[in-house]
């Protein structure tokens, strides 16, 4: 069987875990002195918690020697009150070992998310949105997960450490034996490492796979249930859950494997103790108190080298995951700035030269383009889809890298600008209008925060008039939900539009929607977009019949190549590419032809 989605991604690295080690320990080392509390609390418990058994048995030779009930009641209250300090030592060491893991975790999935909020657009077009917020949350959680049990694995060294001193005291033969084991179990447990960590990604891809496929479902739920596809889309559910499900038993599977294999070890362990034990008390070498103190103390020690053992396949699953959270953090964006000139002011003269551009190799959009727009200038874009209208767009907006050629703006090449100063002059509507889950307010005011709630609403009646708010739960302050699903489409189209005005920007990139509205929100588009198109640069790719008739130049795309250009008037007389075009998508919004389709009927 074939698993989709469990091959490593193209921004998948090998990292050794020496690397991934070293750059865990930066994360952990800038909380120093929460970690040096947490090792000397871890050692003062596994102290308190190791000397329980030998007090015990102290206590019993002394009673055997002379039988006093204070000395006994005496010995009882201190092992209670070692218990007790011990539970107060771990205590201290949860709150301790939780607080440095959280803020690592903290640290990391900030470092992870601020990466690839610096990536450019050609990143987001290659890689499901589910994957990257699969490692940017299940990612960095699994890594804080085998954080902590990392910090039981310490505490469980330490026990060991402290169990085993003692016990050469009591028999060095005996404690040879076991000594011999311990290289037995750590060679046992590590031949599953690359096994394991091979298991973990798989894991860690399936389940990305998983949240891709349900975020995506979500998303295009609507549709689904419009086309009835319900039915369609479990089924397919179905099938990726099924391979998660296959994945994760048999990574299971094998992992179990060692438990079983190191309760052998254990049993052969005991067993020669046992044996070799019997015979230096025959021998007379040893007391039976003391054997049967040793074989106890060994069954104790069993279970922190378990723990340490149990934690490998965890471990294995956060190195995986945190690797997968590194690859994010190392990744970088195709857009490079070539120097920081930072834009006060733009009059908006534009200038694309000899332009070489491609989303993939073998399919150019863009070769040896050119194309000069004036200050002030409104331009329209039209062609067909994919003659490179929306790409010119994310170009001028600098969202993508182009391979060759410049694109000037007032004497300034696009490569060397600051672009958050750039972008604040550029004005962007996108064909469909993105609302965030928030006030409509906020939503207005996004990327213009210091505008007041009186400039807001001036937007909003620039923008079609702010009538239809009242309408709203809670006027101007009504939560819109996500993606702005409490207001219709146009409404959405005209909120952004205030969005934009609200930014006051020289440059007008226009992307019009292509769904229809009604008549009356329509009006209220095309109005508010006059609006925005005065006094400043404006290129639009152009859907709507008035707009093509009221710019100053039209542009015709045909296959990222300018095949003609004029006004509306001067392309219709040429009779040429531009008049087919009309008369296939313009025309039907004319008004002479609703009466030509009338007086036919």
């Amino acid at each position: 069987m074939v698993y989709f989605g469990l091959d490593a991604e193209e921004y998948d690295r090998n990292y050794s875990d020496k690397d991934l080690l070293t750059r865990i320990s930066k994360y952990f080392g800038k909380y120093k002195k929460s970690m040096m509390i947490v090792i000397i609390i871890t050692a003062l418990s596994s102290m308190v918690s190791g000397s329980i058994p030998f007090l015990t048995s102290r206590v019993i030779s002394l009673l055997e020697l002379e039988s006093n009930l204070s000395t006994l009641i005496l010995v009882i209250l201190s092992i209670f009150l070692l218990n007790f300090l011990g539970y107060i030592f771990n205590f201290i060491n949860q709150i301790y070992t939780a607080r440095v893991v959280n803020k690592v975790v903290y640290d990391l999935r900030e470092d992870v998310n601020q990466n690839v909020l610096m990536q450019d657009m050609s990143f987001f077009d290659k890689y499901p949105t589910g994957k990257i917020v699969s490692r940017i949350n299940s990612d960095t959680q699994s890594f804080g997960e085998m954080s902590n049990i990392f910090m039981q694995a310490a505490a469980s060294l330490f026990a060991i450490i402290v169990i085993f001193i003692p016990l050469l005291s009591i028999n060095l033969k005996l404690s040879g034996i076991f000594s011999l084991m311990i290289p037995v179990i750590f060679v046992f447990t590590l031949s599953f490492r690359k096994i394991a960590r091979k298991k973990a990604l798989q894991g860690q891809r399936i389940l990305a796979t998983v949240n891709a496929f349900v975020q995506e479902t979500m998303a295009g739920i609507q549709i689904a249930k419009t086309f009835r596809q319900e039915d369609k889309l479990y089924s397919k559910f179905k099938k990726v859950n099924k391979q998660s499900y296959i994945i994760n038993r048999n990574r299971a599977y094998y992992l179990n494997l060692m438990f079983p294999g190191l309760n052998m070890i254990q049993g052969i362990t005991l067993t020669l103790v046992t044996y070799f034990g019997g015979t230096f008390i025959l021998g007379g070498t040893n007391s039976g108190a003391d054997i049967v103190l040793f074989t106890t103390s060994l069954a104790s020690l069993f279970f922190p080298f378990f723990s340490i053992a149990s934690f490998w396949p965890q471990f294995q699953t956060g190195m995986a995951a945190v690797e997968r959270s590194f690859t994010l953090i190392d990744s970088t964006p195709l857009v490079v700035q070539e120097n920081d000139i930072k834009i006060e002011k733009l009059k908006g003269k534009i200038q694309i030269k000899d332009l070489n551009f491609y989303y993939q190799s073998e399919k150019p959009i863009f070769k040896n383009f050119n194309l000069d727009i004036n200050p002030g200038e409104s331009v329209a874009i039209v062609g067909h889809t994919g003659a490179g209208k929306s790409s010119l767009a994310r170009l001028l907006l600098r969202f993508y890298n182009f391979q060759s050629g410049d694109i000037i703006v007032d004497d300034n090449n696009i490569r060397k600008v600051n672009l958050e100063s750039y972008r604040k002059k550029v004005g962007f509507i996108p064909q469909t209008a993105f609302l965030w889950a928030d006030t409509l307010e906020n939503n207005v005011r996004y990327g213009s925060e210091n505008k007041t709630r009186e400039e807001i609403l001036w937007a909003l009646d620039q923008a079609g008039g702010k009538d239809w708010i009242d309408a709203l739960p809670k006027g101007i302050e009504t939560d819109i939900r996500e993606r702005g699903k409490l207001l219709s489409m146009g409404q959405r189209q005209l909120v952004v539009f205030a969005r934009v005005l609200l930014q006051n920007p020289s440059i007008l990139i226009l992307d019009e929607a292509t769904a229809s509205v009604d008549p009356f929100t329509e009006t209220k588009i095309v109005e508010a977009t006059e609006k925005l198109m005065e006094g400043r640069t404006s290129i639009i790719i152009a859907h709507r019949l008035r707009t093509v008739r009221h710019v100053d130049r039209i542009i015709v795309l045909d296959h990222g190549q300018i095949v003609e250009e004029g006004n509306h008037d001067n392309l219709m007389e040429k009779n040429g590419y531009y008049a087919k075009l009309y008369q296939t998508y313009f025309m039907h919004q004319s008004y002479e032809f609703i009466d030509k389709i009338k007086t036919t009927k």
